[in-house]
């Protein structure tokens, strides 16, 4: 499969590789790219091409290999693919390492979600907030400390901020199951909405966003309406607001327009709609940017906030079962490239869970993720399918189960219960925001 010339509507041919064969999908890849960089003026040609140290970085990854030192072995004992056998020492791998940087990992994770994305297109539903253009999950996540094993840090005190090797942004399209966009952070402790805004301009015009309460602001809430994103957040306790309009109440269950800051000296710009109702013992309150009742109902919001835990998950795979938790290196670049290395594998599987579920016409989180990672490349390894095990055994291995994530549930609204907002109801004022520092933002390495 050629990345640049994956026309739109492309579906794989018989002859393509399935994506349970993760490795043949990323030979093919990485087929596809330039062959190396030009070459340099002075100095002796580079004995390693460019591909094959990511090729064998992927695959250290992919196999579960833990260090730097197996991307080494990989290359220099044996063909890798393609490649030939390549005679150089580990430390030559490891300084190519150090001095490449990852504008070609981040190439390559570019080709392959774009390709992901038309692969899996048939699989993809619009059933939830069918108005948007996207459904995008924002969040950041800080990578494990750097185990103070390796030489470098052997001598650095617990809790130095050295240990922190720094977090990832990212936005992660709910209805696809991939990754959109990623951003390193070098440092662990940048507040969230900085590195925010850049990221979600990466998104067309009415892309709905889901963030947690780290990123809760008005300044930020208003950006975001102001540029033609919409929007679904939890409201952060004493709030104050102001209610505006009432579409419905009864009970514990209100849904209305509010004003966002209830005091002069901070206050938002935008109205926004505040639902919310009592289930259990427990009280839920959501604001969003989504005026319209009938366009985005209370279940409906609640639903889409609970999705934010898809990212939560996706974090999971990235750090967990893919070994993330296990940092090569004190080199910030050589992290740089184990997660960049990790998010392509991850995305593949991503993938193949969707496609197995469209196929098995199961729910996505009916497919053990876990037991994808294990079994998938042991399957292809065999020269078995991964993807036709999955969907004709799966449920008899177990492979695919019940899902156990919560069913979201809200109070109904009987029909003609709601009040219509009057026309000439103003919704936009002039702001002022208490809180400015945190909503700056400066541009940091993505893709």
């Amino acid at each position: 499969m050629v990345a640049s010339c994956t026309p739109v509507g492309h579906h794989p041919s018989e002859s393509e590789p399935s994506l349970g064969n993760i490795e043949a999908f990323l030979e093919n890849m990485i087929r596809a790219m330039p062959a190396e960089l030009p070459p340099r003026e002075r100095g002796r040609p580079r004995v390693l091409p460019a591909l094959a140290l990511w090729a064998g970085l992927l695959v250290t990854v992919l196999r579960g290999f833990t260090g730097q030192s197996a991307v080494w072995r990989l290359l220099s004992e044996r063909g890798l693919w393609f490649f030939p056998r390549f005679s150089v020492g580990d430390q030559a791998v490891y300084n190519r390492l150090a001095r490449d940087g990852t504008s070609g990992l981040q190439t390559l994770f570019r080709q392959v979600r774009d390709v992901l994305v038309e692969r899996i297109k048939v699989a993809v539903t619009h059933d939830l907030a069918p108005f948007a253009s996207e459904v995008m999950a924002l969040d950041e996540t800080t990578l494990d400390g750097v185990a103070r094993k390796l030489p470098a840090l052997r001598d650095v005190p617990a809790g130095d901020d050295r240990l922190l090797p720094g977090k990832l942004a990212g936005l992660f399209d709910i209805r696809r199951q991939l990754w959109q966009a990623i951003r390193f952070i070098p440092d662990p402790r940048q507040n969230e909405k900085v590195a925010a805004r850049d990221l979600v301009q990466t998104l067309p015009a009415g892309s709905l966003i889901l963030a947690d309460l780290g990123y809760f602001g008005f300044a930020w809430f208003d950006w975001l309406t102001d540029h033609g994103y919409h929007w679904v957040s939890r409201l952060r306790e004493k709030t104050s607001y102001t209610v505006i309009h009432c579409f419905y109440q009864k009970d514990d269950f209100f849904d209305g327009i509010v004003w966002l800051g209830a005091y002069r000296a901070d206050r938002a710009a935008h109205a926004v709609r505040l639902v919310y109702f009592r289930v259990g013992n427990t009280t839920y309150r959501y604001i969003s940017s989504v005026k319209d009742p009938q366009l985005l109902p209370a279940l409906t919001i609640a639903q889409l906030y609970a999705r934010r835990w898809d990212i939560e998950l996706a974090v999971l795979l990235v750090k967990e079962h893919l070994h993330l938790h296990l940092l090569w290196s004190a080199k910030t670049v050589v992290i740089e490239q184990q997660i960049w290395a990790v998010l392509i594998i991850a995305q593949i599987l991503q993938a193949l869970r969707l496609e197995i579920a469209w196929r098995a016409d199961a729910d996505p989180f009916e497919v053990s993720i876990a037991l994808l990672v294990q079994y998938a490349p042991q399957y292809a390894y065999e020269g078995r399918d991964p993807v036709a095990i999955f969907v004709e055994r799966g449920r008899f291995l177990r492979f695919i189960r019940p899902s156990r994530r919560t069913k979201i549930e809200a109070p109904a609204i009987p029909e003609g219960a709601m009040v219509p907002l009057p026309p000439d109801t103003v919704l936009i004022r002039e702001p002022r925001y208490a809180q400015r520092k945190c909503d700056r933002h400066s541009p940091t390495n993505s893709t």
